[in-house]
């Protein structure tokens, strides 16, 4: 067991686990921060997605130690302005279905349009490909990705 001092959305955050807790345990259930959805364990649905300096990661297999010195995103604190505009579009589009992956899908989608602005189809599927919505609204979700670049664009 050890303290761990973690960037968590912006601010310092003291965490006490032991250094292989994955981040996802040890925002929800150390920091209470449950945005953060819990779906496989293996890294394989998308639905952990956190951003680590930007770039998305898989919280439910990354340790709290690799937090340590890096830049940590949950949707609660997703508030770029990337982040804000992904976020719009999500609700004017209402994307969600049940919600339970959107918090990833969300945070990937910011990670893309931060890097690239103006994403063509491939760069949507290769950024998305690795979050998995049950719902099954990925026309959705692109479709938001699309509006949200657009807003981008225009410099809304």
């Amino acid at each position: 067991m050890g303290t761990y001092e973690i960037k968590l959305n912006g601010k310092n955050v003291k965490v006490e686990a032991d250094a292989d807790t994955p981040m996802l345990w040890a925002v929800r259930d150390i920091v209470g921060l449950t945005g953060t959805k819990y779906g496989c364990g293996m890294a394989q649905c998308g639905a952990c997605t956190m951003l680590a300096d930007g770039e998305p990661i898989r919280s439910c297999v990354t340790p709290i130690s690799a937090a340590i010195g890096k830049s940590i995103t949950t949707i609660e604190g997703l508030d770029s302005k990337v982040g804000e505009v992904v976020k719009k579009a999500w609700q004017e589009l209402s994307v969600p279905q049940c919600g339970f992956c959107q918090s990833g899908q969300i945070l990937a989608a910011t990670a893309l349009l931060t890097k690239k602005a103006q994403p063509n189809e491939a760069d949507v599927n290769a950024a998305m490909s690795g979050n998995i919505c049950r719902c099954g609204t990925y026309n959705e979700i692109k479709d938001a990705i699309s509006k949200a670049s657009s807003v981008l664009k225009a410099g809304v």
